[in-house]
């Protein structure tokens, strides 16, 4: 907080969005290294209660959390510099980078104008959102939840709508908030349900309650409390929750707002969101479905309706989407099926395919959502005489909104255009990349449960949702470009001059560049060649990824 106030004072507003998320990013790489830390202290009687039970620390709980800040801070590199910059070879060697300063006309260059650098709330609301994240991935009493839930959800409505001279985005964010404070209300009813029938608000207590009832199933307990009424609490409970994290059949809000908010934002949104959720469902499925088996009925098998709807319908209903957020979002309902798959199995093999999924899942779905925005950026001096691109709304905000925007990208940026399609086949579940392993352990762990319709729907499915990823691919590979670089700018010499690095500033001498020699910025190159090599090369070094869900696995079962 003290960093935040000072960079208040020290920067000018145009450039104070900017340190805030540079702070931002210190803050959460601080917090990792904190949580990284304190891990050793969760092995403590299988974790510690913090705040009177209101919240717990265990070996899941922590990785999480770093994982969670991690991630915040990969995507918070987005608005925290700029997405372009000049590269003039022979002034690029060390000794001249840091004995001198390249000084050149940088307001359009570096998109210094950019509507997310003159939002500075942005960081602040998503360092508000990890917070409420964090707290949900820990949480062990029912009030806790819900007021977790909703410091997270509050930061996303507000931060679908930070984009006040867009139209799409506030109608999109609103949307999102309709049905999101209608998802809250399901919650809140099967808290309250959960509350009434057991007298307690703690879920280690409801634990308790539940298996000594089911193990000394008397009429004594009968007669004060139900177990199936736990079953039908639990099950409106996780109606608001699939609601949340956007699973059929309560998805149809998501391909709206995804498509309607910016680029930028959709990235958290897409992500941050989800993982919370599902690592608190982890913990809620695991503790419930064993001691409520004295019901024929359990209420994970919503989960497994759930999941099988989200195959069907991601997978399907995919293939007839144009505009890429659109289509990413039937993508992502897909992959959710997936993982729901995984946890309402509760095996120990299943466990470890949950956590290694969702840990895939989340850096691929960043990867693209950061290679789709860079492709934006990589645009700005081409020319397109295509009448529907010109008529899109919001074009600033997100200016890649069509997959038929994509057509021959690779003849003018290869790199970016392989990392793309790199991404898309690991969705698709192709080996030997991250995505086939990750689908692979989930469909092997429900066949070792009999879990034989679904497994071979998941298989179906993924092949299916296949079609539309290789449409991207097949666009980007063997269409021809319909870009030409702006006639205006093509041969222009722009000009900029080296000033040594001192009080003086006595410029050294002249550079003429071209529009070539300006290229994406190094947070945007680094982060997807990263992102795009532990996709690639993940068969290379699989072990101490594996083991850990391993470990984590096992924790839980034997803790």
């Amino acid at each position: 907080m003290l960093f935040l106030l000072l960079s208040n004072a020290v920067t000018l507003r145009r450039d104070k969005s900017i340190l805030y998320s540079r702070i931002s990013i210190i803050i959460l790489l601080y917090s990792s290294f904190i949580a990284f830390i304190t891990l050793s202290l969760s092995h403590i009687d299988s974790g510690i209660g913090l705040y009177g039970g209101l919240f717990h620390a265990t070996n899941i709980t922590q990785i999480f959390h770093i994982f969670i800040f991690v991630v915040s801070a990969i995507i918070l590199q987005l608005t925290g510099f700029y997405p372009r910059k000049v590269w003039v070879p022979e002034f690029s060697s060390i000794n001249k980078l840091f004995l001198n300063k390249f000084i050149y006309y940088s307001t359009k260059i570096l998109n210094k104008m950019g509507e997310q650098f003159k939002i500075i709330e942005y960081p602040l609301i998503l360092l508000f959102i990890v917070i409420g994240a964090t707290f949900l991935v820990s949480t062990s009493d029912l009030v806790s939840i819900f007021l977790s839930i909703e410091l997270q959800s509050y930061g996303l409505y507000l931060l679908s709508t930070l984009y006040r001279n867009s139209e799409l985005a506030t109608s999109g964010g609103l949307t999102y908030f309709l049905l999101g404070g209608l998802s809250s209300c399901f919650i809140l009813l099967g808290t309250s349900l959960l509350y009434a029938n057991s007298g307690t608000t703690n879920l280690d207590g409801t634990y308790i309650v539940t298996t000594i009832s089911d193990a000394f199933n008397t009429v004594e307990a009968s007669s004060w409390y139900t177990s199936y009424y736990v079953n039908m609490s639990l099950l409106i409970l996780s109606v608001g929750f699939l609601f949340k994290i956007s699973a059929a059949p309560f998805h149809f809000w998501s391909p709206d707002v995804y498509d309607a908010i910016p680029t930028i934002v959709t990235t958290f949104v897409a992500v941050i969101a989800k993982i919370s959720i599902l690592i608190f469902l982890l913990e809620l499925v695991h503790y419930t479905s064993s001691t409520l088996l004295s019901f024929q009925y359990n209420w994970t098998y919503s989960l497994l309706v759930s999941s099988l709807l989200s195959l069907i319908v991601g997978s399907v209903v995919g293939l007839t989407q144009f505009r890429i957020k659109r289509m990413l979002a039937f993508s992502t309902i897909s992959h959710i099926g997936f993982i729901l798959l995984a946890l309402s199995v509760n095996s120990i093999e299943s466990i470890q395919a949950f956590i290694f999924y969702l840990m895939q899942y989340s850096i691929s779905n960043v990867n693209v959502f950061v290679i789709i925005i860079a492709i934006g950026f990589s645009l700005y001096y081409y020319v397109n005489d295509n009448k529907e691109y010109k008529e899109l709304n919001d074009k600033n905000n997100s200016p890649i909104q069509l997959i038929s925007q994509l057509k021959g990208y690779y003849f003018i940026n290869p790199a970016l255009a392989l990392s793309l399609a790199i991404t898309l086949f690991s969705f698709a579940g192709i080996p030997p990349l991250l995505g086939f392993f990750a689908k692979q352990m989930v469909l092997s762990a429900a066949l070792d449960s009999g879990y034989f319709f679904l497994a071979l729907i998941g298989i179906l499915t993924s092949v299916i949702s296949a079609v539309y990823y290789l449409n991207v691919v097949k666009q980007m590979f063997f269409d021809k470009p319909e870009y030409e670089i702006n006639p205006v700018l093509n041969n222009v010499d722009l000009y900029g001059t080296i000033v040594k690095n001192n009080i003086s500033n006595a410029p050294v001498e002249k550079v003429t560049f071209k529009l070539n020699n300006i290229v994406l910025s190094g947070s945007l190159t680094i982060t997807i060649s990263v992102l795009t090599l532990i996709i690639l090369l993940f068969m290379l070094a699989p072990q101490e990824w594996l083991s850990m869900a391993n470990i984590l696995a096992l924790s839980i079962f034997n803790p």
